[in-house]
């Protein structure tokens, strides 16, 4: 039963900036306006004029915007809004937006600073915590917050469960104590990279499964896809430095499952469009939302090869998606594999 909400100037309540008011943005900012004062901001004028005046999310149709949610496209409000102590500010762009919406915050004094975006940047291979590094420097406190969760889901006030993965003790401290509670559960952890790398290649071995779906492969193909995917994600992730532990937990075994199997799932839903024939751009197209799975394989890819992990399914679902390879060919190639060449 979903838990009363509490009023955003009760005891305890944060003051919240959201950049990003995609469908994961408004989400998230209508999970947290029960509770903190929370403002939605986004970059185009027009569609935050809607937003406000309809009080809905283009992104989220049918979802009602709390009454307490602040939504707007001015920037500098938008970052004055999260001044004070306590106060979040929340990046809810994908990963190919992070880093030029960091640029507009160099030079300028940060609060606590959580991105939500999962993947690696295309053509550099960072993963999000190595942007922030690049862009704003070491001080400015901040983590990645992920783990399973659909935006339609918590939009609906769905009960889910996070993680808050930062090197700052601080930063896992205000988070959890800040998002916290109601239908929400926030976890910390100290393993930036193993939470960040669970959440980028979860996304490719999603497309894959909606390939096998979609060819019918059936339950027992599915069950073996996540599996030995689970595998490259830990090989990928212990050799950039990640805990093993990090993946049997909620951002890797469990986003894992729920991209692969969910009817949510925007790159499983790519892999079910690839498989019965469409083109890419068609199938990005129909989705009419970011699939971060793509350009991540391109990008897992290349980093793969440089540090010698084996991943074959990555590099099968990369090979459709920018070789011309055909999603069939992809399944015999993985099932042609000897076992005892694959490592564990």
């Amino acid at each position: 039963m979903p838990v009363a909400p509490v009023s955003p100037g009760a005891a305890g309540a944060r003051r919240v900036t959201v950049l990003g008011a995609g469908a994961w943005g408004s989400a998230v900012a209508m999970a947290f306006a029960a509770r903190h004062d929370v403002l939605l901001w986004g970059r185009n004028g027009a569609t935050m004029q809607a937003m406000a005046a309809r009080r809905e999310s283009p992104y989220l149709p049918g979802f009602a915007l709390p009454p307490a949610l602040a939504v707007g496209a001015d920037f500098e409000a938008a970052l004055a809004h999260a001044d004070g102590p306590g106060a979040l500010l929340i990046a809810a762009c994908p990963v190919a937006g992070l880093r030029p919406l960091l640029q507009q915050l160099r030079g300028r004094a940060i609060p606590n600073l959580v991105w939500l975006c999962k993947g690696f940047e295309d053509g550099s291979g960072l993963l999000p915590h190595q942007i922030v590094a690049a862009v704003l420097g070491d001080a400015v406190p901040g983590g990645a917050l992920s783990g399973p969760s659909f935006a339609q889901e918590v939009a609906r006030g769905l009960p889910c469960a996070l993680t808050i993965a930062s090197r700052s003790a601080p930063l896992r401290d205000s988070v959890v104590a800040a998002l916290h509670g109601g239908n929400i559960r926030v976890y910390a952890s100290e393993d930036v990279v193993g939470v960040e790398v669970g959440g980028a290649v979860k996304n490719i071995l999603a497309i894959a499964t909606g390939v096998a779906d979609g060819l019918g492969l059936g339950l027992n193909a599915r069950a073996a896809l996540i599996t030995r995917g689970l595998a490259e994600i830990t090989r990928l992730g212990t050799a950039l430095g990640g805990q093993t532990e990090t993946f049997m937990g909620l951002t890797g075994i469990g986003d894992l499952i729920l991209t692969c199997t969910g009817d949510l799932s925007r790159n499983r839903r790519v892999g079910l469009g690839l498989a019965q024939g469409k083109p890419l751009d068609a199938v990005i197209a129909e989705l009419g939302h970011v699939a971060e799975g793509v350009p991540c394989a391109r990008a897992v890819r290349a980093l793969a090869r440089t540090l010698g992990v084996d991943m074959p399914i990555t590099n099968a679902v990369a090979g459709v998606l920018f070789d011309g390879d055909l999603p069939a060919d992809m399944v015999q190639r993985l099932l042609a594999r000897d076992p005892r060449d694959e490592a564990a």
